[in-house]
């Protein structure tokens, strides 16, 4: 087996199970569920119908591209959502089972171990143990560098992991607006950097990104060369404002090739789609070209009924907007509500609260989420399980992750429930 697998940190709700395994939940509430991003809103009809209309086409193999009808309706979609010249639909859009899946994959496609030649005596070592030598016999240099938040979603590390990559975590902080300092990273990570992973809005803090620090991590990428990645997935999921996105900052520069930048989006979150698994990269055809080769080897491709019924999708706003509408109508609740009992930050995007623990919890968010489990049924995410720690500190510590995806209806009896454990 891989040897790597043994580094990989268990994934957040594991953790949490561990956690709870010697707890009883509130026998006399039901169960309220906010600690995984799952949406609850209901999926769109009528993607469903074209789901169904075409079962039948599930007997063909999909190619590993997807249908060009597909590709050129995300094509029209981010030139439209995010003012785009232009978005060549064979070469700069890649349709994904999901970004969880192609956020993996990329990483294994694009990380590079540079390479030495070995000496001679080491050359005769390996040739008297009958090693191969039909190619030039090399050795691995230093381990490759990829940049990500801190908290963060644990695939960008898992990735890493298996990459044989180092991750260098950027902690994310109210003190920088839980977007992390990068004019604080050293030089020498930047010079080992391949990969630097930003989402925008951020998952958990639903911080956003503005066009300041775009440009800033462009510069960044010019310098070192390494590739910007941002993950998008909550990017429909606003208030006021659409977010910019990286492609968006790209074009208002003037850099219409998109160099060393990828994107990724996904149906799950603005569609109410998660069991679809549609999602797309765009971006540098210089990255995406290669990582088509990978993929076609992996054997990712998305069925045509998948395919038929994200074409649909992709091409209504419609079902997004009333999404939009009910995700509002829950955070003014919760801030109307809980807004003087919790220290509630609105966020600038997606359908997370970021919580601190109140004191009366000791500021612990292990204690706070066990507390609102055995007393109040309610499900909810500790932070430090979506941080590691770096010189002694874990931004996550000291705060819960509660994710809007219940109904209106179990908002309110949820916010009842912590008004009571609160002693309000």
């Amino acid at each position: 087996m891989n040897h790597n697998l043994t580094t990989l940190h268990p994934y957040p709700f594991a953790k949490m199970a561990t956690l709870l395994a010697d707890s009883t939940p509130a026998y006399n509430y039901s169960e309220i569920k906010l600690g995984i991003g799952e949406p609850k809103h209901e999926p769109p009809a009528f993607v469903l119908d074209v789901l169904r209309e075409n079962l039948d086409k599930i007997s063909q193999y999909p190619t590993t591209n997807g249908l060009f009808e597909l590709r050129q309706t995300i094509a029209h979609w981010l030139e439209k959502r995010f003012f785009l010249n232009h978005l060549d639909p064979h070469t700069q859009v890649l349709p994904v089972m999901g970004t969880r899946e192609a956020i993996f994959s990329l990483v294994q496609a694009v990380i590079d171990h540079p390479q030495t030649e070995l000496s001679e005596d080491e050359t005769n070592q390996l040739a008297a143990h009958n090693q191969p030598s039909a190619q030039p016999l090399q050795k691995a240099d230093e381990a490759p560098t990829i940049v990500m938040p801190n908290p963060f979603y644990q695939i960008y590390e898992g990735a890493a992991i298996l990459a044989q990559a180092t991750p260098y975590f950027m902690p994310c902080s109210i003190d920088n607006e839980f977007k992390g300092d990068y004019r604080a990273v050293p030089r020498d990570v930047w010079t080992r950097t391949q990969l630097l992973f930003v989402c925008s809005p951020n998952n958990p803090t639903g911080s956003v990104m503005t066009m300041d620090d775009w440009e800033h991590l462009l510069r960044l990428s010019d310098q070192y060369g390494f590739i910007i990645a941002s993950d998008e997935c909550y990017s429909e999921l606003y208030f006021d404002r659409a977010p910019i996105g990286l492609l968006q900052a790209c074009a208002a520069l003037g850099r219409h090739n998109f160099k060393n930048c990828v994107v990724f989006h996904s149906l799950s979150k603005r569609s109410n789609l998660p069991g679809l698994r549609s999602g797309f990269v765009a971006g540098d055809a210089n990255i995406l070209q290669p990582y088509l080769q990978y993929r076609t080897y992996q054997g990712c491709a998305m069925p045509i009924p998948h395919q038929l019924a994200s074409i649909a999708a992709w091409e209504d706003e419609k079902h997004v907007a009333r999404n939009r509408a009910l995700y509002q109508e829950k955070f003014a609740l919760w801030m109307s509500e809980l807004g003087e009992l919790l220290d509630l930050r609105m966020p600038e995007a997606g359908f997370y609260f970021w919580v601190k623990v109140p004191e009366q919890f000791n500021g612990d968010d292990e204690i706070f989420v066990k507390a609102l489990y055995e007393q109040a049924n309610i499900h909810a995410l500790a932070g430090r399980y979506l941080s590691r720690e770096v010189n002694g500190k874990n931004p996550g510590q000291g705060y819960v992750r509660i994710a809007l995806v219940a109904s209106v209806e179990e908002s309110r009896e949820a916010i009842n429930r912590i008004r009571q454990l609160l002693g309000a």
